[in-house]
Parts: structure tokens; sequence; C-alpha cells
């Protein structure tokens, strides 16, 4: 039988973790995520500078806690808005029903490269 998916051996994995908003991702090149809303117009780059973590072939990078000249650059992709949330509010006994909702903004994020200290 013959092979229909051809994986090359030698494939350059890097990855790296960026802090935005509080929060941690693990981002890789060509990769879309949703963080936190970021005021940055659609189009625009960003860099994220809080790099704790940046992986390859050859060699593992820590941070303590960053890791000092890598950055993410990455482009924004513009806001989306995420599920809404019901918040149901009740106390038996006395008829208090509240019903509100919510919805987080996000800001979505297309990763172009990640840059080691020193590049």
């Amino acid at each position: 039988m013959r092979d229909r998916i051809h994986i090359p051996l030698e494939v350059e994995k890097i990855y790296a973790i960026v802090e935005t908003g509080g929060k941690q991702y693990k981002v890789a090149p060509k990769q879309t995520v949703e963080v936190d809303y970021l005021n940055i117009p659609e189009g625009d780059t960003v860099e994220l500078d809080k790099v704790l973590f940046v992986s390859d072939n050859e060699d593992t990078l820590i941070g303590n806690p960053t890791i000092e000249g890598a950055k993410v650059i990455a482009t924004s992709l513009g806001e989306i808005m995420g599920d809404k949330i019901i918040v149901f509010k009740y106390k038996h006994k006395v008829r208090y029903r509240k019903k509100t909702g919510h919805r987080q903004i996000y800001t979505r994020l297309s990763i172009n490269e990640i840059v080691k200290p020193g590049e």
C-alpha cells in the first residue's frame, strides 16, 4: 500500500508559551489564537514580549520568569464575541428571579513568527 500522506522527517517544530491578559497560551507559527480583548485594529501587528518558554528541535529556553529579548509577532484578525453565558439569580420563597447574560469580547491573533533572543 502506498502512503498517501507525505510527512518530512526534519520538520522544525518551534513553539512558545506567552502570557497576555493574565493567561498563558501555547502558540506556534501559522496558528490562530483567541486572547482577551486587546485594543488593536484589524490588520495591525502586535509583539507579545512576555515569553515564558521557547522550544524547537535544537534547544529549549526557560524564562525566569520571562525570556529577555524573545518575542512573538502576531497579526490581529479582528474582534470576536464569545458564547453567551446566562447568569440566573434565584432566591426561593421570596419570588426573586433575575436573568442576565454576558458575552466576552476576544481578539483573534494570527501568529507570524517566534523570535528567540539574539536573532
